[in-house]
C-alpha cells in the first residue's frame, strides 16, 4: 500500500519506539520524545480512529480503557499499524499531531494518547505530551 506523504516521517517514530522497547532507558525515552516533537513540528499527522457522538452529527476519537481504568485516545503511525487492531476500526481521519495533543490536554477524562496500541506501542500521558509540546496548558 503506498504511504501517504503526511505519514512518511512516522517511520522515524516507529523506529524510535522500537529502540525504546529494546532499551527502555531515560535517554532512549528522551530521544523518542524528540523524534515525535520533530515530526509534530514538521506538520506530521497520525491516523485517529473515530466514532459517532451519540445524538449528534459529529465524531469523536475512539477510547481504549487500560487495566487501571484510565481512558486513552489512540492513534496509528501508519495504515499498516491500523490493520493490526483486533477490532475493526471503521472510521478514521488524519489528524495533525499538535492539534491532537492540544485536544487531549484539554479533555479532562482522557489520560493521554496511545500510539499504535497493538504493536510498536508508545503510551503518551499528559505529562509526556507537555514535554513534547511545551507551552500548552491542560
Amino acid at each position: 500500500m503506498p504511504q501517504d506523504k503526511s505519514l512518511q516521517m512516522n517511520q522515524t517514530i516507529e523506529t524510535a519506539i522500537l529502540q525504546l522497547q529494546q532499551s527502555p532507558t531515560p535517554e532512549q525515552l528522551a530521544h523518542t520524545l524528540t523524534v515525535v516533537r520533530r515530526c509534530m513540528q514538521a506538520g506530521g499527522q497520525w491516523i485517529v480512529a473515530v466514532e459517532p457522538v451519540p445524538g449528534g452529527g459529529q465524531v469523536q476519537p475512539r477510547v481504549v480503557t487500560t487495566a487501571d481504568g484510565a481512558s486513552w485516545w489512540y492513534a496509528f503511525t501508519s495504515f499498516e499499524e491500523q490493520m493490526k487492531s483486533p477490532d475493526t476500526v471503521k472510521s478514521t481521519f488524519l489528524a495533525d499531531i499538535d492539534k491532537l495533543f492540544a485536544a487531549a490536554l484539554s479533555t479532562p477524562e482522557i489520560a493521554g494518547i496511545i500510539v499504535n496500541p497493538w504493536h510498536c506501542t508508545l503510551q503518551l500521558d499528559k505529562e509526556l505530551i507537555r514535554i513534547i509540546q511545551p507551552g500548552r496548558a491542560g
